[in-house]
């Protein structure tokens, strides 16, 4: 496809980086000249709140994104509107003969790619996509009777015997950065986009492809250990490049080769982390009812989830973190202030909202949409579903998880608790988790009391139990 059109346009989306840029390669491979351009949809921003950390996060990566590209020659056009409207108008203003964008998977994407192919087509402008967000996609991993995988086991070993140097290797990008054209203007600042600064940087979240590879570097260092920590809330023990995998600044393929080329029990942990991912790419492509709010089950859309002014009140409680359970509450303050959330805590948290409290695990995934700063439709529906056990190869339903044990467990210490709920500090270790149970006494000595302090249990879990197990009876032998 070499030297194909006198020239495109490179059309930026969740793959906010020079390097190893699938579709920035293909561009410049076949067209001479390659103006680049991210376009600030509207359509996407306008239901946002004005101040949106993940907002933040793209115009500043768009930003580093603009200087790297204006190191080799190029830079970015910047656009803010409708991306349905200002693509195909930019195009046809550059007078491109193609576009080339990644693949965005998304169904609200795949609908805005679809009428932009149709706008462009009727210019007589071509749309090229490509792989890049993940290892696999979509049909790239099936079952010996070419179907999709609904059980990860499988999928993995499958994922795994797949994986070799092919799919790992980097685009080239830099080899024909000469075809790069210059760009005029500069990427707008967010008080233009009609948003503010958020305490990003205050909680070391740090835009751009710099920051990832800094990330990246930080964690080769500890990948060893990943096995063994990724589940302590108050250990450095993940990643932490989850928001930029999820906004592209840094590729799939060069965190998927340094953990195959690693020895290390570790490693291999991480390499199935970023198969799970994958998992739940293909599951919303090859499944789409997942995506459209339905149970990967079926059967489990017959569940009558709690409603009314009680649910409410409890929803809100989880929401803000006064459950009185304090890994759950810990878990959902760390969110609301920082939009992370640690794995093993998106567990315990979906699991109490769902199988404590009864509440459809909808609610919970549309609050982690609007709160999570890597939130994927994918990983969070898989999440959710895992979670409330209505999803491809989740937990059974009558695994329920104790919030109680599961704090004693992960934070032995309550290091973690007391990071967010500093007026549990002074509790004794063996009640922090559950302070309805400490002695009047050791209240006292910490200067705490229950329901002015910190509140009060809204569920005893051993009740909710037990109509956790009566409320999904009816899928109970369900194929």
């Amino acid at each position: 496809m070499e030297n194909t059109y006198a020239s495109a346009l490179m059309w930026f989306r969740r793959d906010l980086r020079v390097q190893d840029n699938a579709a920035l390669y293909h561009a410049l491979k076949s067209a001479g000249r390659v103006h680049c351009a991210f376009v600030f949809d509207t359509a996407i921003l306008q239901g946002l709140p004005r101040q949106d950390r993940r907002v933040e996060f793209i115009r500043d990566s768009v930003a580093e994104l603009d200087a790297a590209l204006r190191a080799l020659g190029g830079g970015c056009i910047a656009v803010h509107g409708d991306a349905a409207d200002e693509l195909p108008r930019l195009a046809a203003r550059l007078g491109v003969q193609a576009v080339f964008a990644n693949h965005d998977h998304e169904p609200a994407a795949l609908q805005r790619d679809a009428l932009v192919r149709e706008r462009l087509a009727a210019a007589g402008i071509a749309l090229h996509t490509s792989k890049d967000q993940v290892i696999f996609e979509r049909d790239e991993v099936l079952t010996q009777a070419g179907k999709a995988y609904s059980v990860f086991t499988p999928y993995s070993r499958a994922w795994l015997a797949k994986l070799d140097g092919f799919y790992l290797k980097p685009y080239p990008v830099e080899r024909y950065a000469g075809h790069l054209a210059p760009a005029t203007g500069a990427v707008p600042d967010l008080e233009a986009l009609g948003f503010t600064r958020t305490n990003l940087r205050d909680i070391g979240i740090v835009p751009g492809a710099r920051a990832a590879e800094a990330l990246l570097q930080d964690f080769r260092g500890r990948m060893a250990r990943y096995g063994e920590l990724r589940d302590l809330p108050a250990a450095k023990g993940p990643s932490y490049l989850s928001v930029h995998l999820r906004f592209g600044t840094v590729s799939i393929r060069r965190l998927a080769a340094l953990a195959h080329a690693d020895a290390s029990d570790g490693a291999a942990t991480w390499l199935k982390e970023l198969a799970w991912r994958d998992f739940y790419f293909q599951v919303l492509a090859n499944f789409p009812r997942v995506g459209r709010g339905e149970s990967f089950k079926p059967e489990y859309d017959r569940i009558a989830w709690e409603e009314g002014p009680e649910a409410d009140a409890q929803f809100a409680a989880w929401c803000d973190g006064r459950t009185g359970y304090p890994l759950v509450d810990a878990a959902m303050l760390q969110l609301n202030r920082t939009g992370y959330m640690h794995n093993r805590l998106r567990m315990v948290t979906a699991s109490f909202l769902c199988k404590d409290l009864g509440i459809d695990w909808r609610r919970g995934e549309r609050y982690f949409a609007r709160q999570l700063n890597d939130y994927e439709l994918a990983s969070n529906n898989g999440g959710w579903q895992w979670a409330s056990s209505s999803g491809c190869d989740a937990q059974p339903y009558f695994r329920i998880f104790n919030p109680v044990s599961q704090g004693e467990r992960f934070d032995p210490e309550g290091r973690f608790v007391a990071r967010y709920l500093p007026q549990l500090a002074k509790l004794p270790r063996a009640v922090l988790h559950a302070p309805w149970t400490a002695k009047p006494a050791d209240l006292a000595a910490a200067g705490l009391v229950l329901g002015r302090d910190y509140p009060l249990p809204i569920v005893d879990h051993a009740q909710a139990r037990e109509a956790t197990l009566r409320r999904y009876a009816v899928v109970k032998g369900a194929p």
